[in-house]
């Protein structure tokens, strides 16, 4: 099966960079007023979700589901899923950081969902791509300058870091002290990281 590659409504400054994620075969869903990255993005919409209360109804030849103002899911959380009801396991979310930072933040949960049902699933905006390191192993080739690792669920415990700048063997990593912000692969090398127990979110700086 394709990818669902799920489109948010946050602002978009760089698009090159991130048509650059998208491949054909895509199965995109915009949500809401994501619909305003549709021109930057160059991509069509196959399915759109919303409340639309950022964005006037569309009329586009694409299946829509019309979701009420008031509910428990954000319209984001929503089309996720409804990409996971239809099979979908591998993910891009785009347009769903900065901004506000609630959304922001409530997004990122989204990756953590993903991660608990054994899903893949990348994030990407501007300046980063991101994605949780449980089971496997997160990978940083060294054109990315930059790297972090971050707790946002619990603890992290048998972190392993290679050929970075920053090695660790074995570390803990709780959510209220982040010693694993902005590492740098060292050159010519793919840093790798492994985590035994828990999960971090893994950050790639693209600048």
């Amino acid at each position: 099966m394709s990818r669902c590659v799920i489109i948010g409504g946050a602002p978009i400054g760089n698009y090159p960079a991130l048509r650059a994620y998208l491949r054909p075969g895509d199965f995109c869903v915009f949500c809401d007023c994501g619909l305003d990255h549709m021109e930057g993005l160059g991509v069509r919409p196959d399915l759109i979700v919303g409340d639309f209360d950022s964005h006037p109804r569309p009329g586009l030849p694409a299946e829509t589901i019309v979701l009420p103002c008031e509910k428990d899911d954000t319209d984001t959380v929503f089309a996720v899923k409804e990409a996971l009801r239809r099979g979908y396991d591998q993910f891009l979310l785009l347009g769903v950081a900065g901004g506000r930072l609630d959304h922001t933040l409530g997004n990122l949960s989204i990756l953590l969902m993903l991660d608990t049902l054994g899903k893949t699933a990348l994030l990407a905006d501007d300046f980063s791509e991101m994605e949780i390191v449980s089971r496997g192993e997160g990978r940083i080739p060294d054109t990315f300058p930059y790297f972090s690792l971050l707790n946002i669920s619990g603890t992290a415990k048998g972190v392993t870091i290679r050929d970075a700048k920053y090695p660790l063997n074995k570390a803990e990593i709780t959510c209220d002290y982040a010693y694993g912000v902005s590492n740098e692969p060292l050159p010519g090398k793919t840093a790798a990281v492994t985590v035994d127990e828990g999960r971090l979110l893994l950050i790639r700086d693209r600048t």
